[in-house]
């Protein structure tokens, strides 16, 4: 799962603030026998339920769960209680943009390296939260595969297809490409029904950005490439100069999310885990659908994974309780809640998951779909120390042109090379 990020000043080892100290990691044991253990996620994980359930099959463990509005906040507090040494939950869970500080400092965390947990996932999770020598240092949670959600009303009245099987040829079938996306939206806007075609210009930007596996950073050096990488300028020039198509949003803010609501845009570019988001955000509104299609063939974008530092006093219940949570069992209760989808290679293979429809995108086989997209991820982003500040600088650029509308897009590219410094 990922959601909105900003950048955030690098945090010093400082007192703990209220809120740190109210998740750290739990005591030593209670009066009656007891083990609390402490779980901070953010955002909605689907894990009400699981931790009721984890406490039934074991009635000698506490679980109380601490749960951040965003993804921002707990990282927040998270590099908080790093650097002061305690305040960590037993177990932690973080978005994968963290995972290259986390591997820099991996003596703060507990190897989760487990003959049981061998083989749960493709290489290319594990390898996210695993150390040059070999240190396991988080279970993935979920991935993002992403799909095309659109609304099959608004593309009616533009005079397109609206049967998700069209849609997905319409947009290029197995062989579409980011020419293809960008052309039916200029078919979509030449009818002029009013809504944009897509919401947000920087999510579109990021998304084809996950598709190449250097951008930002030297794998060898982890130096700072992202100003004079010509791959990430032709997406940036690319994606500013159709802001015809842009509802001119940024994602989570209040203007888009009440934007689901006044029919302001026709397409998203959709993760697994922003299906539950449109749901919630679209509540009553009847034409949004999903098509089994994506420009080049799959992405990911965000994914999850729960570490345990080594501040817990109860390292190995808390990494029992890590284990279980991302069992694949568990991962299909928590994708038919939240949408969430499964990292588990067991899960994403199950009959049960290819069976999952949902309602609310009239009955589209959404678990076919999905599964269908992870297969079609062929290429990882490297993400050094310095990923997540730049590609918020980059979401920033994206956003002074096409949101604020303060910036050309060339005096916007520039303010993000030169900010770029500053982080070398």
């Amino acid at each position: 799962m990922r959601f909105p990020r900003r950048s955030l000043a690098v945090l010093a080892a400082v007192a703990l603030t209220a809120l740190a100290a109210g998740c750290g990691a739990g005591d030593e044991g209670s009066a009656d026998g007891k083990i609390t253990l402490n779980i901070s996620t953010f955002s909605e994980w689907g894990y009400g339920d699981l931790l009721k359930e984890y406490q039934k099959l074991h009635p000698e463990i506490t679980v109380k769960h601490n749960r951040f509005a965003t993804s921002d906040e707990a990282k927040e507090q998270f590099q908080t209680a790093l650097g002061a040494g305690s305040g960590l939950a037993d177990v932690v869970g973080v978005d994968n943009s963290w995972m290259p500080q986390i591997r820099k400092y991996p003596d703060n965390f507990v190897d989760l390296s487990s003959p049981k947990v061998e083989g749960r996932w493709k290489d290319w999770t594990t390898k996210l939260a695993t150390t040059d020598d070999g240190k396991l240092l988080g279970y993935a949670t979920d991935i993002g595969p992403q799909t095309i959600a659109y609304r099959a009303d608004l593309f009616k009245a533009a005079g397109l297809p609206t049967d998700r099987k069209a849609v997905a040829e319409l947009f290029g079938g197995d062989d579409a490409t980011w020419d293809d996306f960008f052309a039916v939206g200029e078919k979509f806007m030449a009818a002029r029904t009013g809504p944009a075609f897509y919401d947000a210009s920087a999510s579109v930007a990021t998304s084809w950005a996950d598709q190449y596996e250097v951008l930002w950073e030297d794998p060898k050096t982890d130096d700072i490439i992202a100003g004079e990488n010509k791959d990430l300028r032709n997406i940036y020039d690319t994606v500013t100069s159709h802001e015809d198509l842009s509802a001119h949003l940024a994602r989570f803010s209040e203007d888009w999310v009440s934007a689901f609501q006044k029919d302001k845009f026709a397409v998203m570019l959709a993760p697994s885990w922003m299906l539950g988001v449109i749901k919630g955000n679209a509540a009553g509104v009847k034409g949004w659908d999903v098509a089994d299609v994506y420009p080049n063939g799959g992405v990911n974008s965000g994914g999850s994974y729960l570490t345990v530092p080594t501040q817990s006093k109860h390292p190995k219940e808390a990494q029992a309780l890590a284990e279980w949570l991302t069992a694949p069992e568990q991962q299909l209760k928590a994708f038919k809640s939240t949408g969430n989808f499964p990292s588990q290679v067991k899960a994403q293979n199950s009959p049960e998951l290819q069976k999952v429809t949902d309602p609310f995108f009239h009955d589209a086989p959404v678990g076919k779909f999905l599964t269908a997209r992870a297969s079609a991820i062929k290429t990882i982003p490297y993400k050094g120390e310095n990923y997540f500040a730049i590609t918020a600088a980059f979401n920033d650029a994206i956003n002074r042109v096409s949101v604020d509308k303060t910036h050309s897009a060339k005096e916007s590219w520039d303010m993000f090379v030169d900010g770029l410094d500053a982080l070398k």
